[in-house]
């Protein structure tokens, strides 16, 4: 069966992260207008990159069982992770371990055993800063991505196949004039070759996640374009893989209440903070089912 294959050292998987960059992203998610979408992505991914160096944890070994890449595309278009001199590039999981920014202390609240709550400090490694300045030059990041998964793919030819989660809160743009039709064409097909890259054990996954800075109901995971309300949605919708079996049980295990059906697709629209939490928590559920070491 596809999306079936063992990950572990000898045959490690990869997770590549878009990230939306533009001026737009220092507006508030519409449910959480304390919070700008910059900082709470950034945090959400901070957050899933710490559970995944945690996932890769042996004793006192991390093993590279994957590799991880983060593409910012804003003001400007590149590979971006933690201090590391090779940044601009997919890396293993131990030396991301090895390379955070920084490490903060923050404090997390948890069950004293006694029935209450209590309050402690835990360490908070940073990988990733919020930024929020220029266009949204999404055409370009979907083509850096491909020429690293195109090398990934080559490299680990029997992998999981690669999973790339690209989170956007507006229309991509670029600078070269063209009118917006042509540039969504172009989207399209760029997601369309990532989409076509493949390894023995199936086809690369390419999932969407569209934030907003407007309250308005989220869909999840629909399979059907004629739910979604727009043009953009439907596109984004059709950018977006259909799910493989594991990730579609994860996602209806953590979201009971939402219809997912057999055929749908790796796209969140109109999503709020909670939203980006899940879907990279989804994004990332093959490494905890069929690892090895």
């Amino acid at each position: 069966m596809p999306y079936s294959a063992e990950i572990s050292r000898r045959n490690p998987t990869c997770f590549l992260f878009l990230i939306d960059q533009s001026s737009s992203m220092s507006e508030p998610f519409g449910k959480n207008p304390d919070i700008r979408k910059a900082d709470g992505v950034a945090d959400a991914l901070n957050r899933c990159l710490s559970e995944l160096v945690s996932r890769a944890t042996k004793g006192a070994e991390i093993l590279d069982r994957y590799f991880v890449g983060i593409i910012g595309y804003g003001a400007k278009v590149g590979f971006t992770l933690g201090d590391s001199s090779q940044a601009n590039e997919l890396l293993p999981i131990s030396k991301i371990a090895m390379n955070p920014l920084r490490i903060e202390e923050r404090k997390k609240t948890i069950y004293d055993g006694a029935g209450g709550l209590s309050e402690c400090t835990v360490k908070f490694p940073i990988w990733l800063e919020p930024e929020a300045q220029g266009p949204t030059p999404m055409l370009k990041a979907l083509e850096l991505a491909h020429q690293a998964l195109t090398a990934f793919v080559q490299q680990h030819p029997a992998a999981y196949p690669p999973v790339v989660m690209n989170l956007t809160d507006g229309q991509p743009t670029d600078d070269s004039g063209q009118s917006p039709p042509a540039v969504l064409q172009q989207v399209e097909s760029a997601a369309q070759r990532i989409r076509s890259l493949q390894t023995s054990d199936g086809e690369v996954l390419l999932f969407n996640l569209h934030i907003s800075a407007l309250p308005g109901q989220e869909i999840w995971f629909p399979d059907n374009e004629s739910v979604l309300p727009d043009e953009y949605a439907r596109l984004m919708f059709r950018m977006s893989s259909v799910m493989p079996g594991p990730l579609l049980a994860a996602a209806r295990k953590m979201l009971p209440k939402q219809q997912i059906g057999e055929l749908a697709r790796g796209f969140i629209y109109q999503g709020g903070l909670e939203s980006v939490i899940r879907f990279f928590d989804i994004g990332t559920r093959p490494t905890q089912p069929i690892v090895s070491r």
